[in-house]
């Protein structure tokens, strides 16, 4: 299976955007068979923000008009980083849709690092995690797309995402941008929301705003970068949770309409996960440091337990190798007993265990919490 947006089963839904498909700027759909050039540089297009010798259009203007002797303007950038991202709360289910007007929109979940890019003055894009640190070294390419093709002002929000043998890798996303290369992994970002255009601080408008300028700001977009699959369609949203799986895709996250961009956890976006899993955040280890025997993480309920049953030796070698270069000095947990704490945490995703005493299992390492 290509990246591509499948046709939806049971036929579209509207489009928040005011359109008629179930998608309007699909998900991710350059064929993988591009290799490594699809986490590139601008290669021979050009100058920054020019395809063909055309200026690249975007939310602020359309062409170059205007863009010689922007100096002499005032910045078109309003928003800079570190700005906190909106985080779902946790659903069973696909929330149901209430009568037209509809007032949720679903959109896939993707296998990926969440991210924030900014496409900021002077040729500078900061891609900022979660936790506020800049991606863009490790993802060089779509760094230069996102400088190529769009203007100073935007930001986004979006996932970035690897593709492999038909699916999302996340994997993939955690080795180096070398590796990727070498390996022929594409690399897309696909974004879901749009928080800044030129010169114009979007995050008060409603959702269903946002959205539509997201579609226009796209609007020319080529892959690496995509506007995530979506649709109001409540049948269309099962049938994704249902057939695309198999493509890596985690699940389904519903959002009000109606809705500013507020940070923080917000009712206003839900998620709904397949695998029986939480999140949490691995915080230190116990063991050899390049080997451990079990992780000490936080749940999402704030508490901090030992991983069981012990890990793999597979598990145990690439967790090893991924906390390499952020282990602090090795200390005393009152409750735990020795650890090798992390100076940077790390989300992982855990399997809790029910019983008697309630476990949690390592599943594997998500990379930024």
């Amino acid at each position: 299976m290509r990246p591509a947006a499948p046709e939806p089963a049971g036929g579209p839904g509207p489009d928040p955007g005011g359109g008629t498909g179930a998608v309007s700027g699909s998900g991710p759909r350059a064929a993988p068979g591009s290799g490594p050039g699809a986490e590139r540089g601008t290669g021979s297009r050009g100058p920054r923000g020019t395809r063909g010798g055309k200026d690249a259009p975007g939310p602020g203007g359309t062409g170059g008009e205007g863009r010689a002797g922007r100096s002499a303007s005032p910045s078109p950038v309003v928003l800079v980083p570190p700005v906190d991202v909106v985080r779902p709360h946790s659903a069973d289910a696909v929330p149901p849709q209430k009568p037209p007007p509809h007032d949720l929109q679903y959109s896939l979940k993707l296998d990926g690092f969440r991210a924030l890019a900014f496409v900021l003055d002077a040729g500078r894009v900061v891609l900022q995690s979660r936790t506020h640190r800049d991606l863009a070294p490790e993802f060089p390419g779509i760094a230069a797309e996102l400088r190529a093709q769009l203007p100073p002002g935007i930001v986004l929000d979006g996932e970035l995402c690897a593709y492999r043998e038909g699916r999302f890798s996340f994997p993939d996303l955690l080795r180096s941008h070398a590796d990727r290369v070498q390996s022929g992994v594409p690399v897309f970002y696909v974004a879901f929301d749009l928080l800044a255009m030129p010169g114009r601080d979007l995050r008060g408008l409603p959702l269903r705003d946002r959205w539509e300028l997201l579609g226009a700001a796209l609007r020319h977009a080529e892959p690496p970068l995509q506007r995530v699959l979506a649709t109001r369609d409540e049948e269309t949203a099962h049938d994704w949770f249902r057939d695309l799986r198999e493509a890596g895709v985690e699940g389904i996250v519903a959002k009000t309409l109606a809705s500013p961009y507020r940070p923080g956890r917000s009712w206003a976006w839900r998620k709904v996960r397949h695998a029986d899993t939480t999140d949490g955040v691995l915080l230190g280890l116990t063991g050899p440091a390049d080997r451990p025997r079990a992780l000490l993480v936080r749940l999402p309920d704030d508490r901090t337990v030992l991983t069981s049953p012990r890990l793999t030796p597979a598990q145990a070698r690439l967790v090893g190798e991924l906390v390499r270069g952020r282990l602090g000095a090795p200390a005393r947990d009152p409750e735990h007993g020795p650890v090798t704490p992390l100076d940077r945490p790390l989300a992982v995703e855990l399997r809790q265990v029910a019983g008697r005493h309630e476990t949690a299992a390592f599943v594997r390492v998500r990379g930024e919490p």
